[in-house]
């Protein structure tokens, strides 16, 4: 399953979005839709907040960079407003991928996360990229569950009291799509 094909450009079911690589182009976009304390809120700490112009720059370029990994920006409207990926497991996970994505909050109850995962996800079974994709999820997050369960992601469990964000000490809920042999 160590295929490293990377997308280009995959369409999703909503006309309007696109998932694609990152461009020096979408630095505004990404700031703009990136700098919310709500998206923040959701993410690893990985993601800063403030969501500077360096950022941006940066992670434009940390997307580029080659290997197993995928980090796509989502296209709506030929806008990037938000960001999706894999993150490739290494050693005995090396089957394994961490999944994630983000939206920009004007962008948040239109379909697009479904439309956008799902695009990714069915990306990733056709090229046969990974054996077990995983998600965690912040409890606070119940519309990113519905998400993951709409396509297919089976829910595991919940690590009590596994993630500090936002000054709070909360539960996290794992999710996996494994791969039908």
């Amino acid at each position: 399953m160590a295929n490293t094909m990377r997308p280009m450009r995959l369409e999703t079911t909503n006309a309007l979005c696109a998932l694609r690589p990152w461009l020096p182009t979408d630095v505004p976009s990404l700031v703009h839709h990136a700098n919310n304390v709500n998206v923040w809120r959701n993410l690893t700490h990985t993601f800063p907040h403030p969501y500077t112009e360096a950022d941006a720059i940066s992670w434009v370029e940390t997307a580029a960079e080659p290997g197993r990994s995928v980090h796509l920006a989502i296209e709506f409207d030929g806008k990037a407003v938000g960001g999706l990926g894999t993150i490739a497991g290494e050693g005995i996970a090396c089957e394994t991928a961490q999944f994630g994505y983000w939206l920009g909050q004007e962008h948040w109850g239109k379909g697009l996360a479904t439309a956008a995962a799902g695009a990714l996800l069915n990306h990733l079974m056709e090229h046969k990229l990974f054996a077990r994709i995983e998600a965690s999820v912040f409890a606070w997050n119940p519309a990113s569950m519905r998400v993951l369960e709409r396509l297919g992601f089976v829910r595991e469990g919940v690590l009590r009291r596994s993630v500090t964000k936002d000054g709070q000490l909360i539960d996290s809920v794992m999710y996996a799509y494994v791969v039908a042999i």
